[in-house]
């Protein structure tokens, strides 16, 4: 099990299913952990760099789902920390109240006081008195079409210093590049790029992260965007991070007014502002 991290929470990891019941690893767990290992890589300097300006980092993981990713990151990173009364917190925030509770359950087992789960919306989030003023990272792992976006959303208004992003299946900007086809084929060539059902879907996907790249951008954040390898869950693999850099925003910000006019997205101006 030479994959496993020194003081990796071997009961955490059967219950993510990344072990098996008796602990031991097969083809499919071996997969699992190299995905965790994977993404984590990108994460563990991110971290170091808030830690060293602060220990009790605030990590907030939106679209959290059964928490897999908060609580890889709390014990391979925070539960040493469990003791001190400046240590760092993480915040699962998920929608779904059942999944809430099973993994205020699990944090309970196995003695992660420092997580916190939260049935919220992210319009209520963003408010709640429940989650700090200060929040240094962002996270949101397979959050499935707009939650992406949401978590994006609450990262701007908390002024995140970072916000990491694997999106998942995006829809939206598809359904509206559908919904103006008709209007355009006649007299626009660019409408050839998404005329078909297939790549309609596709570069749907695809624009979506752009555009949300050119809004962090335009919010002063320095954007990388890199690939998750062996990860199935998503079409893409893509991995999103974004850092604030306090960069000039008023490119970014035409280049994406500009983009939304050239492809017939005005109405989406909203959302991604």
């Amino acid at each position: 099990m030479h994959e496993i991290k020194p003081g990796q929470s071997i009961e955490l990891l059967k219950e993510l299913h990344i072990l098996t019941r008796d602990g031991k690893m097969n083809q499919d767990s071996r997969r699992k952990l190299k995905q965790v290992n994977h993404l984590t890589q990108f994460i563990a300097p991110l971290l170091q760099e808030i830690q060293q300006k602060h220990a009790d980092v605030r990590l907030v993981d939106h679209g959290a789902g059964k928490s897999y990713l908060g609580f890889i990151l709390y014990d391979l990173f925070f539960k040493k920390q469990e003791n001190d009364a400046n240590g760092a917190q993480v915040y699962g925030i998920e929608t779904r109240e059942e999944l809430v509770q099973k993994s205020r359950e699990l944090a309970k087992r196995l003695g992660f006081s420092g997580m916190t789960f939260l049935n919220l919306s992210v319009a209520e989030s963003i408010m709640s008195p429940d989650l700090p003023a200060r929040v240094d990272m962002v996270t949101a792992l397979h959050a499935c079409d707009t939650a992406t976006d949401d978590a994006i959303q609450f990262g701007l208004c908390k002024e995140a210093q970072f916000i990491v992003l694997a999106p998942c299946c995006q829809a939206e900007v598809a359904a509206v590049l559908k919904k103006n086809k008709g209007k355009r084929l006649g007299g626009d060539i660019l409408t050839e790029i998404w005329r078909h059902p297939l790549h309609t879907r596709e570069f749907g996907s695809h624009i979506t992260n752009v555009l949300r790249c050119l809004q962090l951008e335009a919010h002063g954040y320095q954007v990388n965007v890199t690939e998750l390898v062996g990860w199935e869950h998503s079409m893409k693999n893509e991995l999103i991070i974004a850092s604030y850099k306090d960069l000039p925003r008023r490119r970014p910000a035409q280049r994406l007014e500009e983009l939304l006019h050239l492809l017939g997205l005005e109405e989406m101006m909203g959302r991604f502002r």
